[in-house]
């Protein structure tokens, strides 16, 4: 069915189809053998209800708890991705799995989810234009996601990548690409790519980074679109920073070039999805600071193209963006969070940037058109938005910010009327989920890249210094633990059945109660 009969039928089957997609959410949620994307589900909520008899406690040193651990390249991020008995990571390719292919790559590594054999890997060069679109040896920075036997992810070669989730392990070559460079036991099984930079003229900014959603038949991409090295000057403007492709042709289906020339730097976000009275939603935190919701399937009366439902300005009238992390505007580097009919989002830049001013809002997702807390003017000259007063159609529900919170990267954890939100400053903090009153707040005395993360009534979350400190869930603060990985955790725990899978920038470590 192509996409305009879709549009056709779908005041019939918007009921159907979304009562579908919340049973394959509950499926995912419900399931104690996977966690198959990043946040777990597509509503990207850092949650699990089904892992239990977690442990609280390990020792990297002695090994207690610790059930085997893997190494990595020597840069790793996102979160494991665990589906079909195997764990998927991101990293680069400084631990050399094949003898045959050395230097710096992104990789996708694959290990045996029960014991942490290596089984296979994604190897892709870098381009060949630098660091300006492929920063050296950051590897493969986007988590997968996995559907079936198929596993997508954005490679540091701004591809969308759909590969077999046995590779080359299983003797066989699946899909139309059959000519893949390395074809060894250890190596991957492409079935088909995407290159955003070919395709759509799309210039990412230092790395593509985007961790694919997948909702039924179709994958939403953020392109990573962003300035050249002058960080001024953005080469592609109006290249869409927001696609969505079939899941299984790699084709395109519609394309959105929000937010255009008003791009402040790049676009790391990664996009996420609702459902709101019935009528689903799919979220995109742009590199202007507002996030944006369209329609899954586009504009039925221009194909091809998107269809916005609302808009909301994350950051406050007359912030300024300015060079170097210096100025009051931020762009959206963490996902969106759908809980109850609501959005969760923080504002950031790039870690570079140091801490600055930030905000954590809290949006009602059933309105449409402009949602902002302010009615705005685009000054071009200044580059900033000025406000003409307060905005009717506000979607608010509420703000924390300015002197309470700073710049962030990571996506909060919303669970039993608690939000758990990271700043980049090290501070974690634990507010009511309906009004934004803080509970409780904790310095971790390091910066935090990683998001938190709840399961089995323990909240988890790792730092710079490479400590993972362990909450229990609640709105009282309570340390249960303080563990050293013996390095940096720039990453998100997560958890499937009664095991930990945590990453450091080089290592996985599996973890289970003895």
């Amino acid at each position: 069915m192509t996409v305009e009969q879709l549009y056709k039928n779908w005041p019939t089957i918007v009921s159907a189809l979304a009562a579908l997609v919340l049973l394959g959410a509950a499926a995912v949620t419900n399931s104690v053998t996977a966690w198959p994307m990043w946040g777990g589900t597509p509503n990207r909520n850092m949650v699990s209800d089904e892992a239990y008899d977690l442990p609280a406690t390990w020792d990297i040193e002695s090994g207690k708890n610790i059930k085997w651990v893997a190494t990595l390249g020597s840069q790793s991020y996102g979160n494991p991705v665990v589906a079909r008995g195997k764990v998927f990571v991101g990293t680069n390719n400084e631990s050399v799995k094949n003898p045959k292919i050395r230097g710096d790559k992104g990789v996708v590594m694959c290990f045996d989810q029960e014991t942490g054999k290596f089984l296979w890997q994604a190897v892709h060069d870098k381009l060949p234009t630098g660091r300006v679109n492929d920063w050296p040896e950051q590897g493969v920075c986007s988590s997968p996601v996995v559907a079936g036997d198929r596993l997508y992810y954005v490679s540091n070669r701004c591809e969308v990548v759909c590969l077999d989730t046995e590779g080359f392990y299983d003797g066989e070559n699946d899909g139309p690409i059959q000519d893949e460079k390395y074809q060894d036991k250890i190596d991957a099984d492409f079935v088909w790519t995407f290159n955003m930079m070919d395709e759509l003229g799309v210039f990412p900014h230092n790395m593509a980074n985007c961790s694919p959603l997948l909702v039924g038949d179709y994958l939403y991409i953020i392109t990573s679109n962003g300035v050249d090295e002058g960080h001024v000057n953005i080469p592609s403007p109006f290249a869409p920073s927001f696609i969505c492709l079939n899941r299984h042709t790699g084709e395109l289906v519609w394309e959105d070039a929000s937010p255009g020339d008003r791009i402040y730097h790049g676009q790391w976000s990664s996009p996420s999805y609702g459902i709101v009275n019935g009528k689903p939603q799919v979220y995109f935190a742009g590199g202007d600071g507002w996030l944006y919701a369209f329609e899954p399937l586009g504009d039925p009366a221009n194909p091809g193209k998107s269809k916005l439902i609302w808009k909301f300005n994350c950051n406050p009238p007359e912030s300024r963006w300015i060079l170097g992390g210096r100025g009051t505007a931020n762009n959206i580097i963490a996902t969106p969070v759908f809980v109850d009919g609501r959005v969760y989002i923080a504002v950031g830049q790039d870690p570079e940037h140091l801490e600055g001013e930030g905000h954590l809002w809290c949006i009602d997702a059933s309105k449409q058109g402009d949602v902002s807390p302010f009615i705005g003017e685009w000054d071009e000259n200044q580059r900033i938005w000025r406000s003409k007063g307060d905005n009717p159609n506000s979607a608010m529900v509420w703000h924390y910010g300015y002197k309470n919170f700073g710049r962030t990267i990571a996506t909060v954890a919303v669970k039993d009327g608690l939000v758990y939100a990271a700043e980049l400053a090290g501070f974690l903090h634990c507010l009511d989920a309906e009004t934004g009153k803080l509970y409780w707040k904790h310095d971790l005395l390091s910066a935090v890249w990683g998001s938190p993360y709840v399961a089995d009534g323990k909240v988890y979350i790792g730092d710079e210094d490479g400590e993972v400190t362990v909450f229990a869930h609640g709105k009282e603060k309570k340390v249960l633990g303080e563990m050293y990985m013996g390095d940096t955790v720039y990453s998100t725990p997560v958890a499937v059945g009664r095991t930990l899978f945590i990453m450091t920038r080089t290592k996985l470590y599996c973890i289970e109660r003895e």
